[in-house]
């Protein structure tokens, strides 16, 4: 009872990449190199989710090779990204070199369904959240919104907190299609966000069911690296 896996930790390494990717020369430079990578996720995080003019990041991806940091920004408004004449992601790539004190490249790639990832339905429930909206009118339709995006097959919302300002805390969730957890060549796209409301925090949780991976395209994020594409299970 109680005992829950992360989807996509359940799954790495075995049809999902790994959202970080590189060796480290010693053992010891290891815990320097994932603290560096928690850094720019966080930085990247505050920068284009929490100022305006809001960029809709859903996922970033951390490459390294001896001679560079590549960022791969999965975002639904690149443009914002970019900015005017790449002045913008020229900034991030200055602010992120004297960050880390390495070369630093950033690649943008476009989110073509943004009703359809997960996580930019968390960032979006918790907006309005914020806002006093309605809880369950802001799952329902963010639910059926997402179920009439081709290529989804379920979904699974779920808001845990003082809902509606009540004195106790308790779970509320919806489910519409197939969401089938436990199986590893299940395709769920799972993402988390947390809404600051003046009576605490609520947290916010969607799975997406976006059919197996053996009928998934190749290619979903632009890499030569090895293992930077989620691949369909084999015969173990």
């Amino acid at each position: 009872m109680g005992q829950k896996v992360h989807p996509f930790g359940f799954r790495v390494g075995i049809t999902e990449a790994h959202r970080s990717r590189w060796y480290a020369p010693t053992k010891a430079f290891y815990g320097e190199l994932l603290i560096e990578d928690e850094k720019i996720r966080r930085y990247l995080d505050r920068q284009l989710n929490r100022k305006p003019p809001f960029a809709a990041v859903s996922d970033i991806h951390i490459e390294r090779t001896r001679e560079e940091l590549k960022i791969i920004v999965k975002t639904a408004r690149p443009g914002l990204v970019i900015g005017p004449k790449g002045a913008e992601i020229d900034r991030l790539t200055g602010e992120l070199q004297h960050l880390t004190g390495r070369n630093v490249s950033m690649n943008c790639i476009e989110v073509s369904n943004p009703d359809a990832e997960s996580k930019l339905i968390c960032e979006s429930i918790a907006e309005q959240m914020a806002k006093r909206a309605s809880f369950r009118r802001v799952m329902k339709m963010k639910a059926e919104t997402a179920m009439n995006v081709p290529g989804v097959l379920g979904i699974k919302i779920m808001l845990s907190g003082r809902l509606g300002g009540h004195e106790m805390s308790r779970s509320e969730d919806i489910r519409m299609g197939a969401v089938p957890m436990q199986t590893l060549q299940a395709n769920i796209d799972y993402g988390f966000a947390e809404a600051r409301t003046t009576y605490g925090i609520i947290g916010v949780k969607v799975w997406i069911y976006k059919g197996t991976f053996a009928s998934l395209a190749e290619g979903e994020i632009e890499s030569k690296a090895a293992g930077a594409r989620p691949r369909a299970r084999g015969n173990y």
